[in-house]
């Protein structure tokens, strides 16, 4: 079921009316009909992997209560080992099998010439698996390091891995922030549910609005890229890098706007990334979610920044290799995070030695020319992300100044950016004042993002792209 489409709109209304006028007073109903509704939620797109969501929800309620009561650490290790290995082998199995497997072939073939007859498996790639799945795992890592007590509660632990707003595409919550929630009283706010309104309607401007227009255009650059000169295919790259942002932080307005409906808080995915004026500011920007768990489950456990340089250079490219990987199945995802290190690592290096400033003035070029470099880095680093191979990625980027040329065509979504862009920077000094405001001016502007997103929802729908990770 996509947010973007009126089974939605009539699925929300449901559960709102069911949720607030006939189970308001009851916590354990509130909680069984988010569960419910979640699953029917999930169930929209293939009601066989509900199976997975609940297998993966016993056996992480199971091991979290073990996890608690073990008298030993060895034993602790144990039940934490079950839950990590449950998780990562279902991961691994419906997501990356296939993707190992024809590395391997490749490699082997490559030295012996002889062929692999290992067949590849014929499987469909679970919707959210990677994003339930690391939910999960951080409730029992949690557990495990004592920063969280086990809940008892299955019907409650159930509605939090599977919480329908953010199941799909995140933000990946963690438990001590989502599970206490779903185990208190919650009452309606109308503050709290008109914010909510608000985060819906912004969120489906950028989504349809923004990111499904600029779609028609990145699909027919990228897919017949040796067909344009080398501005038109810049331009592609530069629209693809507001179109997944767009995008995918659409989904998580809409996801958090949708929480709020139901008296619950989720955490900010996204911190206006584009307005960063270096590549780990943008990391502390873009899909706020993953690169924390990143960095609170991975790269701190295995040293963090607080050892030797080749140290700290060697655990920042394995954070980066593996949340590459996390985004595909395909050397592209990979060599993007890979790149995202190197310039992680050289854009560190300058700002320790960089020089100070005289003046403000000083200060003010420095930051406004340091986020265009940024920003036109990361425009080249999508490229590999969108590229269906690596020889499509490297091909684009050379045609770019190969034929570079003026771009003829595509010229017109420019004012959808420029656009979006406005409304970014006017929002970026204090989101909520702005984006919560009763002021007449501000809700004009949502009625007509609202009606601008309904008529372009007319024209074409689609699926979010994270949908896919």
């Amino acid at each position: 079921m996509l947010f973007n489409s009126i089974d939605f709109i009539v699925f929300i209304i449901v559960l709102f009316i069911i949720y607030w006028f006939v189970f308001n007073k009851d916590l354990k109903k509130q909680n069984t009909l988010i569960l419910l509704a979640s699953y029917f939620f999930y169930g929209w797109w293939d009601i066989r992997f509900l199976g997975l969501i609940i297998l993966s929800t016993l056996i992480d309620f199971i091991c979290g209560i073990k996890i608690d009561k073990a008298l030993s650490k060895n034993l602790k290790k144990k039940y934490l080992a079950i839950s990590l290995f449950s998780n990562l082998f279902v991961l691994f199995t419906f997501k990356y099998f296939n993707f190992f497997i024809d590395s391997f072939k490749d490699i082997y073939f490559s030295i012996t010439n002889l062929i692999v007859g290992v067949q590849n498996i014929d499987i469909i790639l679970p919707v959210g698996i990677s994003f339930y799945t690391f939910q999960t795992m951080s409730y029992s890592i949690d557990i495990y390091n004592d920063k969280l007590k086990p809940t008892k509660d299955l019907v409650s632990f159930s509605a939090f891995v599977a919480f329908f707003p953010q199941l799909v595409a995140g933000p990946i919550e963690r438990a001590s922030n989502l599970l206490p929630q779903l185990l208190s009283r919650r009452k309606f706010n109308y503050e709290q549910g008109f914010e909510g309104i608000r985060l819906i309607i912004w969120g489906l401007f950028k989504k349809v609005v923004v990111a499904d227009n600029l779609a028609q255009s990145v699909n027919k650059i990228f897919e017949n890229y040796t067909d344009y000169n080398g501005g038109e295919l810049f331009l592609g790259a530069f629209y693809f890098s507001f179109q997944i942002y767009c995008d995918f932080s659409g989904y998580s307005d809409i996801a958090i706007g949708t929480s709020k409906l139901l008296g619950v808080e989720l955490k900010s995915n996204f911190k206006f990334p584009y307005f960063s004026k270096n590549i780990a500011e943008f990391w502390r920007r873009w899909h706020i979610s993953l690169s924390t768990w990143f960095r609170d489950y991975i790269y701190i456990p295995i040293g963090g920044s607080k050892v030797r340089n080749i140290v700290k250079y060697r655990n920042l490219l394995v954070i980066f290799s593996i949340s590459g990987l996390w985004h595909g199945a395909n050397l592209t995802f990979v060599f993007w995070g890979f790149s995202h290190c190197l310039i992680y690592i050289m854009s560190e290096y300058i700002i320790n030695n960089s020089f100070r400033f005289k003046n403000n003035l000083q200060k003010l070029f420095y930051e406004f020319t340091s986020g265009i470099i940024t920003f036109i880095i990361i425009v080249f680093t999508w490229i590999f992300f969108r590229s269906e191979t690596i020889f499509d990625a490297f091909s684009y980027i050379k045609y770019i100044f190969y034929k570079f040329d003026m771009p003829m065509a595509f010229r017109m979504n420019i004012l959808v950016v420029i656009l979006f862009v406005f409304l970014e920077f006017l929002i970026r000094k204090n989101e909520r004042n702005i984006l919560f405001s009763n002021d007449k001016v501000i809700n004009i502007f949502f009625f007509f993002s609202l009606y601008l997103a309904i008529i372009s929802q007319s024209v074409n729908q689609s699926e979010f792209i994270y949908f896919k990770f």
